[in-house]
């Protein structure tokens, strides 16, 4: 995602086309985003409430009796969202407060097109047991191969093991339960806070307890847990925080639009910390399961900020990116045994290009995978983001990164990509999540660094103004939620439109200078961090 110059290929844009209050938006969001930094270098955002969690929540309290006011809490945040935009959360929050019929099989079927086809099945399975657990007049379909737990990630293993005992406590069918099966879930319940920072998997295996015996305690000290996390109007959120990808983003933001590298660098000595054993990052603090999204943008804030002091931090980085890599060319979100995915491709390619040269054939695989997945229309399958430009922009970027910026792929990739961010762009220069609705400025600013990757100003003209049009007084740029986890449903990171819009500000102001503003600090010279020939274990901390 950072900003990179290219300066053979790159015309420098005449700054007097685009809106002079540039410098002061720039100058707002920079500051709202230190705002966030505490004192150990974190940009700390918690994630609001969402009407799946604080349903699930509810019926476990009134299950157990737990006290009426904490009760009615979580029935005022879903009365709030009974007229909720979000389909979703309006069934949701409809069928906790009142079951009467409320589940829809058409919203059902929309949902589940929503996810991609690869986990289609375990996306219908999930969205059907949550509903019986809310309504147990709800229709409650599977087949038992959605239960296999084989060459899941450790979250969808635990998840998919509370889902199985729920199916056979609903279905008076107990006995089916193994012992291993119990022992996963009371595993995740051994701690002295949510495990992995998941409510959705918190309360998922909660509901699983509670159709066992000699349970009761350990379901009591989930809900204490899970109550620790009820955000002011009421609602329990999906995951506790994602500070570690809020501040590697806004790291990377704020590396492109010039932000001292004093300032920098408590964040990056943080993300150096999160690193985990096996090389790469988790989304937060307290979460062990690595991601390649959050590995591969750490890798390019510290690269940035000073790949020298980092070079040992990236380089184990990198070799955990490498050994997810699939033979076909392409790169997972979680574990090495599941599927290659496009946004995450992309997103390890702009991480490997930190030493073009010495991957440069993965990355021309890679570039083969994009080809692969892309669609004749340019878009790609849905990612974690509810704008379908979010895997558009990080496309281009890594074809806009390659070691052979000639290759034919690459560049057929980037124009199919970029055709289909011009012709998503609305009349008012922003773009909605979605082409046709109405634009917002998160899926905006995603258009716009895609832009800055083309020759042609005139459509970031007007995206430029639509971007900072959307800006308050107080630097904040307000958006829908975009966020998807896990998917199809959408939740709220509030700081993640500030952090975008001020990266897509910090690749347009690239284009009014000619300069990369995050790579002229000296430690930015040289070849890179040295290879290693030994296997190094990162030294992960945990709050």
């Amino acid at each position: 995602m950072k900003v990179r110059t290219t300066p053979n290929r790159r015309e420098t844009w005449n700054a007097q086309a685009f809106p002079p209050s540039l410098p002061l938006a720039v100058d707002r969001l920079r500051e709202r985003l230190f705002r966030r930094v505490d004192a150990h270098g974190a940009v700390r955002d918690p994630c609001h409430g969402r009407a799946l969690e604080t349903a699930l929540l509810l019926r476990l309290l009134r299950r157990f009796c737990v006290e009426e006011g904490e009760q009615r809490r979580l029935e005022d945040h879903l009365r709030s969202r009974r007229e909720a935009d979000e389909p979703l959360d309006r069934l949701l929050a409809r069928t906790a407060l009142s079951p009467e019929g409320a589940v829809n099989e058409t919203l059902r079927e929309q949902l589940i097109s929503q996810v991609p086809e690869f986990t289609g099945s375990r996306k219908r399975l999930l969205i059907d047991v949550f509903l019986s657990l809310l309504d147990s007049r709800a229709p409650c379909r599977h087949d038992p191969a959605e239960l296999n737990t084989i060459g899941l990630h450790g979250w969808a293993a635990v998840q998919v093991t509370a889902l199985k005992v729920i199916l056979a406590g609903l279905e008076h069918d107990i006995a089916t339960v193994r012992d291993g099966d119990v022992e996963l879930l009371l595993s995740t319940q051994r701690g002295p806070w949510v495990w992995e920072g998941n409510l959705l998997i918190h309360l998922s295996v909660l509901h699983a307890l509670s159709f066992l015996r000699d349970t009761d305690h350990v379901i009591r000290e989930g809900i204490t847990k899970a109550l620790r996390h009820r955000r002011s109007d009421g609602g329990i959120p999906f995951i506790t925080d994602a500070d570690t990808w809020c501040t590697v983003t806004a790291g990377v933001a704020l590396a492109s639009v010039d932000t001292p590298g004093e300032r920098l660098g408590p964040l990056a000595e943080h993300v150096a910390r999160q690193q985990r054993p096996n090389g790469g990052w988790a989304f937060t603090d307290r979460a062990l399961q690595t991601d390649v999204d959050d590995t591969s943008v750490s890798l390019e804030f510290l690269d940035t900020v000073d790949r020298v002091a980092h070079a040992g931090a990236i380089d184990r980085g990198l070799r955990s990116l490498l050994e997810l890599r699939k033979p076909c060319g392409g790169f997972p979100t979680y574990g090495a045994e599941s599927p290659p995915e496009a946004c995450m491709t992309a997103a390890a390619l702009n991480a490997l290009s930190l030493q073009p040269h010495e991957h440069r054939e993965v990355i021309r695989g890679g570039h083969d995978f994009l080809a692969r997945q892309q669609r004749p229309t340019g878009n790609f399958a849905s990612d974690w983001s509810a704008s379908r430009y979010h895997t558009l922009f990080r496309a281009v970027l890594a074809t806009r990164a390659s070691p052979d910026p000639t290759s034919p792929t690459a560049q057929d990739v980037a124009r199919r990509a970029m055709h289909a961010v011009r012709s998503g762009q609305n009349a008012d220069g922003g773009w909605g999540q979605q082409p046709g609705e109405p634009s917002d400025p998160i899926s905006t600013a995603y258009g716009l660094i895609a832009l800055c990757q083309q020759d042609d100003a005139r459509p970031a003209v007007p995206a430029a103004h639509r971007l900072l049009a959307a800006q308050q007084q107080d630097g904040a740029i307000p958006s829908a939620p975009d966020s998807i986890g896990p998917r199809p449903f959408i939740f709220t990171l509030p700081a993640l439109a500030d952090v975008f819009g001020l990266l897509a500000l910090g690749h347009l102001q690239a284009r009014l200078t000619g300069e990369s503003h995050g790579t002229r600090r000296p430690t930015m010279a040289g070849p890179g961090p040295p290879r290693r020939q030994e296997r190094h274990r990162g030294e992960g901390e945990r709050r």
